[in-house]
């Protein structure tokens, strides 16, 4: 900034020697360079030449306009030119009003004032009474907040902001207002030490000072007048710190001015010898904070930067804090925040104080102070916030609500008038207790009441002594001055006439208010003279009654005020029942053991306790529940008898757990409580025993129920909590005395299914520490099901059981699996391989444990076989088995009857086990070709014999091979052919039919022999020749035994022989047809056969021996034998009888497979002796059931019974039953003897026996009111031991409280095949509250207990249920006028109104009568909603100036919703009669005909008629009101009173009483030969005369006919009686034609209407762009609609992304709900960082106020975090974003930067919502990707501006401190977060917009067609021939009307004056 010094010449008119005058001049007129300034000498000068200096400094062109004007924007002219003082500052500017471009400095001099050295004696700031005096010194600086606001319109706002957060610099005091704020002027004199508001001058000019004006009286001396001697604010400044910074605004300026004082600055300036009391005042434009560069006073950026905006504020920032000071403020914050509140408690509260009892009666003074203060700390600490105004615990509010009863009185002193108001409140004596408030905040001399241990019956005694009054000073509190009492208010000296005790004069509080005529010290801690000028004797005291000041004897009104309050607040106990005197023992003072008076009730407050109530204390600890057993008062007493206190004895429950009785004052007793709570509660005290295991898994991995783990993994470790019903740990039982400790331990078990006893068992004590805890359990490595036992023991008996219940268990199911593969078994390889068939190996894989297992991926074997060659074709897997399928194998082998051995190697590489062999045998493969086995060729053959051939199937590798279908042809030349069956053996023998040739010459014939396979054709046919040779042939063949040769088997014998044994060296022998032995030979022998074996050695058959025959085995199975040679041609048979062995096992025959848990086996089991082969040995005899013995797991032995069977030598086991465990597989153990056998059976649950719920809905369960229940209820019957049960007769039903109305597809069904029911409730209908559903079994009738469900329902905010009308009650409702203003809300099922219905939607109905039964009738009037007018609320619709029935009575109004969707309640309304206005008859009489006959009936007027005062609708309105009627006859063709009849009497104006508005007439005729013209027409006039009436009643008027003779009066009375019908019944059709025409344009109106509408909403449509017809139909529309709904459906539909997180408080009173709820985010990238940046907050529940976050928090234990609205502050302005300034760029930021909060949408309630995210989101910013993020943060720091927090849409986070990077500032994927949910499309809304339309549409499209029809109907009613008649009957009427007229016209009279009705001649006539 340039700056320059130049002294002007002096004008030649000013005097030489003239004190210097130097001014600074700053050129502020260009925006876009620095302010130049120049300092220059103007002494001498007039304003016009230091213009013209100015002009030639500057360069200012002549025709330029510019502005002179001081700091404060005072703009200079001549007059204050010559006002300047040496060294003011002055702006050259373009306008008045312009922004400074620049901060610029004013150099001032604030020398203290003198008054510095006379007032030194003052007090400083010292501590008193043990109270910090820090408070009192902040006090200071709020005073001049107030004096700054006290001329503010709106709200005045003080903040206190304490900041000891070093992030963002050293610590600072902040004190703000929004006040008028200070000039530059003002600012210095602020600098001023000791300068008073009474010697100060304000501005620069003194033409423009004001001085000091004392403020007008206001009640209290609230006059914010307290900135006064100008010493406070600096003292409290340097007394908190060594700087401050004064920052202010002033009204209609746009400058800021600062100044800056310092302790340093000063101490600088004394060593540099420079002048200390000079400083510069920097005047700059808001938000201008580049002149704070120090980086400890960073936060003064975001300080200036909310100037933004402010009209006018004062900011005094004090830094430099001493430590003790930040301890007290960081440390007390609740004591001092509290003494300020106590200190401007009245300034807060108004002037009645803060009386939370009657917040009512102080609406009237409310204050418009709002003083916040905060304390901000360094992160994690959350800032500390309090507006004084929440401040509910300072003395003077807890004086103002603890007082029952108030004395004000006013002192005025002597001689100055000063004022003094006061205020003296008692607080009553309470029972047994004084009420008189203590500081929460000060240790207590004494004990509290609450600790003793007993009171006697003695009352208290008083408080001690005390000073009564605080003092305030201009509405604020002098801290240190307390006045003790007045001698009017004092205990009296002599006391001899007082009416109440001592104590009474202790229970006063008191204040007095006074102003600035009493001084006070400097720094307002103490009066200097108050209360020496109000104890003068001078003083006058007078009472203050509603404000009105009351002369009289202050001291007797007080007294008399002292009584009534001692008389009625003070309040005492009454005793009844007297019982006896007793002694207590208990009592530690003896001399207060004797007498205590007994007694068996009290009455207390109006209500009664009485022995044998059930009670719960208060104040108490522990609060104690019980029984009352007797009332104790202490003294000796025989009867009733009242007293100020007492104890009461009471037995304490529940007793099973206390069995105590304790004796507690009478006012501990909580008279509040319910008896259902306290029973509650005692049900609550028994549920502190045992309930139930906690079970925690420390390392994670929880194993749930069923759980299934690889084998060896371990199980573990568990750390274990009994918990009681409440939920609550616990190691010991529960004790109330200090009885003896029982300790609790946890024993674990693991048990494996089908053995006895625990793999693992531990006990487990409690460590403080730890818990219960379990280490880790390894060994579980067999797979199988498992049980995890965990128990609570007893520690020192191991009982499971205490007091009869049983402790804790915990049990949990879990399946060991087996683990990874590591090595492999083979398992059987079949033994028939045949060369080149393709065969499966299959493979068990295994774990380390040897349990099979699944195979690894990618498993391929390698094989290897010596002598073979091996190859596969692929590999499969099945569960745990492989298998190597299609394995060849080639090379020679042995036949089919010898097989070779090989081993097969398999390996598996990559397992640890790699390789196993298996033993293998290789047969001989496919046939491929045949071979005949004889080297002759020819073959030879005996003539008769036939010929056998030997063939052999050979497969590929010559090896001869058996398969299926291997039949052999062989076809002898002239023989049929023959077949062998080569399958089995792979060679077979071809014998051909007996060859018979013709041998001729001896000489041997050859036939041709063929060999071929049917059934192989790819194998070629082999050729034989035959040479037929003469042979011999055996005949016999004979078995005989090696060992005896003489034993021979004969043909067909039968031998027994034992069971399984075997008959050995069998012979045979071979012989001709001539008996000789034929040798044996191998072909011989390959003839022979045997049947029980198939194989034979033919070596042996060589040699003649036979197989061994083996006998079967079982005794039932006689065996056939038989040896044949040539194909049983010949044969011989034997058969073999099997015998038992020895005993060698026990046989047990089980009959049934399955038993019934609980029930016996129906059939028994049979035991028997075998030998072991299994037969019966029957060796058992009677005696053996003593030593038969049985076992099985769960087994009842007690039924058990061995019945021995003597038919079949057996015993019957009978009374198998098992009593308990687990369904499944039991081992049934039998033990004779040495024999044991074993049985399985299945044993099945036993009978249903319970119900449990398995699965439901997450609990606590909340459903809004008609909503459904989207989890099903899934429950399962078990048997009485826990096993799910299957028993599908069971039938489960679902039961709900009456009130509560549950729609489920079935209420009752029957189990499914696995015992399970699951109930899905459709929709829950009932009033909001806790409800409990039953679910109740039953099986054939029987019940069985089934489990309860509680459930919650919320009122649906968004359900009308009622609709509330408020009007004015007190209004009365006079016929025809106009009904006040019903206002009708429609309130939601929650309580709350509803917004979103039109005026159009309600509508109100009224009828004549009482109230219908529900509804409206159809006869009721509808009357249509009034349009809104002004800012109406939106949740209310209007009735006004609505027409109230003519008819007086009770009538009936009744609103409804949508055409009855909902009705209000009924309101019944009395119409009364209106102003009084006329006379009036009950019934109109007709026209009278009367004559001057003799005869009195032709002379009567009227008979017995009555008439009444009524309104002008025809109501009786004259109930109270009396006077007279008086009746006169007038003529009714205006002539006046000539010839007028006369009454009788000859009377002509008879009076008649009206009584209570109403007169009856009993006769009224005209005299005899009465004065009147003979066929005149006259009126009967009846006036009323009432005094009351405001106005004027119309008289009731008859018209009679007069004539002289009674014969034509006769006659006329017939004409007119027969007229006045006939008119009556002419204007009654006339009437209802009129009514048809009326209604014809009612409805042709409506038409015009409804098709308007129509028209308007048909154009609405097609700008929404939907395109309606012109002449659309209704069914068209409804197709339209219902297209629109599906597409809204479809979309409704589509996946979205939805918050998961479950909001169970949505719904309640006061609650938001869930932050992941209250909004939307459009963008996944956006939703997905934000969500993840809050996540902490993402299930916090947002309040509207502190009392329901409050609930919340009690209700969940503390465990769901809440934030109340009403305590969060936010700044209400939208700042922009920190690269704007004064709505300028400071640069162009890349990734388009915007406040993170502003993309979320609030679906409801947005301003709340913008609240709680601008608390919780503040100001983060969100960026496209990093780079920018970086860019945009480096950019604002350099323009000197405070970086927020930014995220950027890649998941990247900057915090505002510039840290980014790692993984917490990196956002995981979206699906591993709760994110907010996204709105639906906007395409959604439009839908829901056009829906919304079409179906005003369709309505109003209904309406017209309707209309339409209505008129069409209407106007063919007007056409009809019915309509015709009408209009003829009238005209018929209208014809005999005229007929009698004219016959009255021609009726003979003379010729006299006539009314109306008379022909025109005689009018002619009258008229002359």
């Amino acid at each position: 900034m340039a700056n320059t010094f130049h002294r002007l010449p002096a004008a030649s008119s000013r005097e030489e020697g003239r004190q210097l005058r130097r001014v600074r001049v700053y050129d502020c007129r260009s925006k876009d360079r620095e302010a130049i300034w120049t300092e220059l000498e103007t002494s001498g000068l007039d304003f016009n030449g230091f213009l013209q200096a100015l002009h030639n400094k500057f360069s200012i062109l002549s025709h330029e306009v510019f502005v002179l004007a001081t700091t404060d924007r005072t703009v200079l002219d001549f007059d204050r030119f010559e006002e300047l003082q040496d060294g003011t500052t002055l702006y050259l500017l373009q306008s008045e009003d312009q922004v400074l471009p620049v901060a610029t400095e004013e150099h001032i001099m604030f020398m203290p004032h003198y008054d510095t050295l006379i007032r030194s004696g003052m007090y400083e700031y010292y501590a008193s009474e043990g109270h910090n005096s820090l408070p009192y010194t902040l006090a200071e600086l709020i005073d001049n907040a107030l004096s700054a606001t006290a001329k503010n319109k709106g709200i005045r706002i003080i903040e206190l902001r304490m900041l000891f957060d070093e992030s963002l610099g050293k610590p600072a005091v902040i004190v703000l207002d929004n006040g008028c704020g200070m000039t530059s002027k003002q600012l210095n004199n602020w600098a001023v030490y000791r300068l008073s508001k009474f010697t100060r001058e304000n501005n620069n000019f003194a033409s423009k000072e004001e001085g000091y004006v004392r403020p007008d009286p206001v009640p209290r001396s609230l006059n914010s007048d307290i900135s006064y001697f100008g010493v406070g604010g600096k003292q409290a400044i340097f007394y908190i710190g060594d700087s401050t910074r004064m920052i202010s605004k002033p009204v209609g300026s746009p400058d800021v001015h600062e100044l800056v004082l310092s302790q340093e600055d000063f101490e600088r300036k004394e060593r540099n010898k420079e002048d200390i009391y000079s400083g510069i005042i920097k005047n700059r434009k808001p938000c201008d904070s580049s002149h704070v560069t120090n980086d400890d006073e960073r936060f003064l950026h975001t300080l200036i930067e909310e100037e933004y905006g402010k009209e006018s504020f004062t900011a005094v920032v004090i830094t430099g804090i001493k430590p003790a000071h930040i301890a007290f403020l960081k440390d007390d914050f609740e004591v001092w925040t509290r003494e300020l509140a106590h200190i401007y408690h009245y300034y807060i509260h108004g002037v009645n104080g803060n009386d939370i009892r009657h917040t009512s009666a102080n609406s009237d003074h409310l204050s418009k102070i709002d003083i916040q203060v905060t304390l901000r700390e360094k992160s994690p600490k959350c800032p500390s916030m309090v507006n004084l105004r929440e401040i509910d615990d300072d003395m003077q509010t807890l004086y103002i609500n603890a007082a029952e009863d108030t004395f004000e009185f006013k002192a005025t002193t002597r001689p100055d008038n000063g004022t003094v108001e006061g205020i003296i409140r008692y607080h009553p004596f309470l029972y047994d207790k004084e009420t008189f408030p203590e500081d929460p905040h000060v240790a207590k001399a004494h004990c509290d009441d609450d600790d003793d241990d007993y009171e006697s019956g003695v009352q208290h005694q008083a408080k001690r002594k005390r000073p009564i009054f605080e003092c305030f000073w201009n509405g604020r509190l002098i801290p240190y001055t307390k006045v003790s009492e007045f001698d009017w208010c004092a205990w009296p000296l002599k006391a001899a006439k007082v009416q109440v005790p001592e104590e009474c004069y202790s229970r006063f509080s008191g204040v007095l208010f006074t102003d600035d005529r009493f001084q006070v010290s400097t720094n307002k801690l103490t009066f200097m003279d108050l209360e020496l000028k109000v104890k003068n004797k001078e003083t006058i005291y007078t009472r203050v009654v509603n404000g009105q000041e009351k002369r009289s004897d202050i001291q007797r009104d007080f007294t008399q005020w002292l009584k009534n309050c001692h008389e009625k607040l003070d309040k005492q106990v009454k005793f009844l029942g007297f019982k006896g005197i007793i002694t207590r023992t208990d009592v530690s003072t003896k001399k207060m053991q004797h007498p205590w008076a007994t007694f068996s009730s009290i009455e207390r407050d109006g209500k009664k306790f009485k022995s044998g109530q059930l009670v719960k204390s208060q104040k108490t600890n522990p609060i104690l529940y019980g029984t009352l057993d007797r009332f104790l008062l202490y003294g000796d007493y025989d009867k009733d008898v009242f007293a100020t206190g007492g104890e009461v004895e009471v037995h304490l429950e529940p007793k099973e757990l206390y069995d105590t009785k304790k004796i507690i004052p009478i006012s501990k007793i909580d008279q509040t409580a319910a008896d259902e709570a306290i029973k509650r509660h005692i049900e609550s005290e028994r549920a502190r025993f045992p309930h139930t295991l906690k079970v925690e898994w420390p390392d994670g991995n929880p194993w749930p129920v069923n759980a299934v783990r690889p084998a060896g993994t371990p199980l573990g470790a568990l750390k274990v909590e009994i918990l009681n019903m409440k939920g609550e740990s616990m190691s010991r039982m529960p004790t109330v005395t200090q009885g003896t400790v029982v300790k609790l331990s946890v024993k674990l078990r693991v048990v494996k299914h089908g053995r006895d006893g625990a793999v693992v068992m531990f006990v487990a004590q409690h460590s403080p520490k730890w818990g219960f805890w379990f280490r880790k359990i390894d060994g579980l490595s067999t797979p199988g099901k498992y049980t995890l036992f965990l128990d609570t023991i007893i520690n020192e008996s191991s009982a499971t059981h205490f007091g009869g219940r049983a402790l804790p268990s915990y049990k949990l199911d879990f399946t060991i699996k087996e683990g990874s593969a590591e090595s492999f078994v083979m398992d059987t390889v079949s033994s028939t391989l045949r060369v080149g068939v393709p065969f499966d190996i299959p493979l068990q894989l295994k774990d380390r444990y040897g349990n099979p297992t699944m195979p690894l991926p990618d498993l391929q074997p390698v094989l290897k076989c010596s002598d073979l060659h091996l190859s596969y074709e692929a590999v499969s897997t099945s569960g745990t088995k492989f298998i190597i399928k299609g394995v060849k194998a080639r090379g020679k082998v042995l036949n089919y009857q010898q097989s070779k051995t090989y081993d097969l190697k398999v390996t598996f590489p990559g397992l640890k086990k790699d390789t196993h062999s298996v033993k293998i045998s290789l047969l001989p493969g496919n046939p491929h070709s045949l071979h005949v086995k004889t080297e002759d060729n020819p073959v030879i053959v005996e003539n008769g014999n036939p010929v056998t051939f030997n063939v052999e199937i050979h497969d590929e590798a010559g090896n001869i091979t058996a398969h299926p279908k291997q039949i052999v042809r062989c076809q002898v030349q002239g023989l049929p052919p023959v077949t062998a069956d080569c399958s089995n053996t792979g060679a077979g023998q071809l014998v051909t039919k007996p060859i018979n040739v013709k041998i001729i010459v001896g000489e041997p014939q050859k036939l041709k022999v063929q060999f071929g396979m049917p059934y192989q054709k790819n194998i070629a046919l082999v050729e034989r020749e035959l040479q037929v040779m003469p042979s011999t042939r055996v005949s016999t063949i004979e078995i005989y035994s090696g060992d005896d040769d003489n034993l021979v088997l004969k043909n067909n014998e039968k031998i027994e022989w034992l069971a399984g044994g075997s008959l050995q060296n069998l012979f045979y022998k071979l012989y001709d047809e001539a008996g000789r032995e034929v040798p044996l030979t191998a072909e011989i022998a390959s003839m022979i056969k045997v049947n029980w074996k198939a194989d034979v050695d033919l070596e042996a058959l060589v040699q003649g021996k036979l197989p061994d025959v083996l006998v079967p085995m079982q005794v039932e199975e006689q065996h056939f034998y038989q040896v044949a040679y040539q194909d049983q041609s010949v044969s011989v048979s034997f058969t073999v009888i099997p015998r038992p062995d020895e005993p060698a096992r026990l046989k047990a025959s089980l009959h049934q497979g399955t038993v019934q848990l609980g029930k016996t086996l129906s059939r028994g089991i049979n035991l028997e002796l075998v030998d072991r082969y299994g037969n019966a040995t029957k060796m058992l005899t009677p005696t053996c059931v003593n030593h038969m013995t049985v076992k099985a797991e769960d087994l009842d032995k007690s039924a058990v019974a061995f019945i021995w069977q003597e038919s079949s030598s057996s015993v019957e086991v009978t009374g198998i039953r098992f009593q308990c465990g687990t369904p499944g597989i039991r081992e049934i153990c039998f033990t004779y003897l040495d024999y044991t056998e074993s049985v399985i059976i299945k044993v099945a649950p036993g009978d249903p026996a319970q119900l449990k719920l398995l699965s439901g809905p997450k609990q606590p369960l909340q459903v809004l009111n008609d909503h459904n229940i989207p989890t099903p209820f899934v429950v399962q019957i078990f048997d009485e031991w826990g096993n799910p049960s299957p028993d599908q007769r069971v039938v489960v039903v679902l039961a709900s409280p009456p009130l509560l109305k549950l729609t489920t597809a079935v209420t009752s069904q029957p189990v499914n095949a696995e015992g399970k029911a699951s109930f899905m409730v459709s929709c829950v209908s009932g009033p909001k509250g806790n409800y409990q559903l039953d679910f109740q079994a039953s099986l054939n009738s029987k019940p069985i207990p089934g489990p309860s469900v509680n459930l919650t329902v919320l009122p649906d905010p968004n359900k009308p249920v009622s609709l509330s009308v408020k009007y004015d009650t007190a209004a009365k409702f006079p016929a025809g006028g106009t009904f006040p203003v019903f206002s009708v809300t429609v309130v939601a099922d929650d309580g709350s109104p509803m917004t979103t219905f039109n005026p159009a939607d309600v509508s109100m109905f009224l009828w004549d009568g009482v109230p219908s039964e529900n509804k409206p009738p159809l006869t009721a009037s509808e009357l249509r909603c009034s349009k809104p007018i002004g800012n109406e609320r939106k949740d209310c619709f209007h009735f006004r100036d609505k027409e109230i029935p003519r008819h007086a009575g009770e009538h009936t109004i009744q609103f409804s919703l949508r055409n009855g969707v909902l009705f209000s309640s009924q309101i019944t309304i009395n119409v009364v009669a209106n102003q009084p206005a006329q006379l009036r008859p009950d019934v109109q009489p007709q026209a009278p005909v009367v004559s001057c006959s003799k005869d009195i009936a032709y002379r009567t007027l009227v008979k017995n008629m009555t008439l009444r005062i009524m309104d002008s609708y025809g109501n009786p309105a004259g109930k109270d009101l009396n006077g007279k009627v008086v009746v006169s006859i007038t003529s009714s063709s205006g002539d006046g009173k000539k010839n007028l009849p006369l009454f009788e009497g000859n009377i002509n104006r008879p009076s008649i009483n009206l009584i209570e508005g109403k007169v009856h007439i009993t006769h009224l005729a005209i005299m005899e030969k009465s004065p009147g013209e003979d066929g005149s027409t006259y009126t009967l006039l009846f006036t009323p005369e009432v005094p009351k009436v405001p106005t004027p009643l119309v008289p009731f008027e008859l018209t009679f006919h007069f004539y002289n003779d009674a014969e034509n009066q006769q006659k006329m009375c017939m004409l007119f009686k027969k007229k006045t019908e006939l008119t009556a019944d002419l204007a009654k059709r006339k009437s209802l034609m009129s009514d048809y025409t009326e209604y014809l344009s009612m409805l042709t109106e409506q038409c015009l209407t409804t098709r308007g509408k129509e028209a308007e909403l048909r154009n609405v449509l097609i700008k929404k762009n939907v395109q309606i017809a012109q002449h659309e139909s209704s069914p068209e529309v409804d197709r339209l609609l219902k297209e629109k709904m599906k597409k809204a459906e479809t979309i409704l539909k589509m996946p979205r992304r939805v918050c998961s997180i479950r909001d169970n408080f949505k719904g309640q009173q006061d609650v938001l709900g869930m932050v992941g709820h209250l909004a939307y985010v459009e963008d996944d990238a956006a939703a997905r960082v934000i969500s993840w940046h809050i996540g902490g907050d993402m299930d916090c529940v947002i309040t509207k106020t502190t009392a329901a976050a409050r609930r919340i928090y009690d209700d969940t234990q503390g465990k769901q975090q809440v934030m109340a609205l009403d305590s969060v502050y936010v700044t209400p302005l939208n700042r922009p974003l920190p690269h704007i300034r004064n709505g300028h760029m400071l640069f162009n930021p890349h990734g388009n930067p915007v406040y993170a909060r502003d993309l979320l949408i609030y679906p409801q309630d947005s301003e709340s919502c913008d609240m709680a995210f601008k608390n919780i989101l503040g100001d983060a910013i969100l960026i496209d990707d990093l780079d920018s993020a970086n860019h945009y943060r480096r950019a604002v720091v350099q323009n000197k501006t405070h970086c927020p927090t930014i995220l950027t849409r890649d998941g990247d986070r900057i915090s505002a401190k510039g840290k980014f990077g790692g993984a917490q500032n990196k956002a995981p994927p979206i699906n591993a977060l709760k994110v907010f949910g996204a709105p639906l499309p906007q395409d959604y809304n439009t839908l829901m917009e056009q829906i919304e339309l079409l179906r005003r549409y369709q309505t109003a499209l209904q309406k017209r067609e309707k209309a339409e029809e209505e008129r069409e109907e209407h106007l063919k009613f007007m056409g009809s021939p019915e309509m015709l008649k009408k209009e003829q009957d009238i005209e018929e009427i209208k014809k005999q009307l005229d007929e009698i007229e004219r016959q009255l016209v021609s009726s003979p009279v003379r010729p006299v004056k006539r009314g109306a009705g008379q022909p025109s001649g005689i009018i002619a006539k009258r008229a002359k």
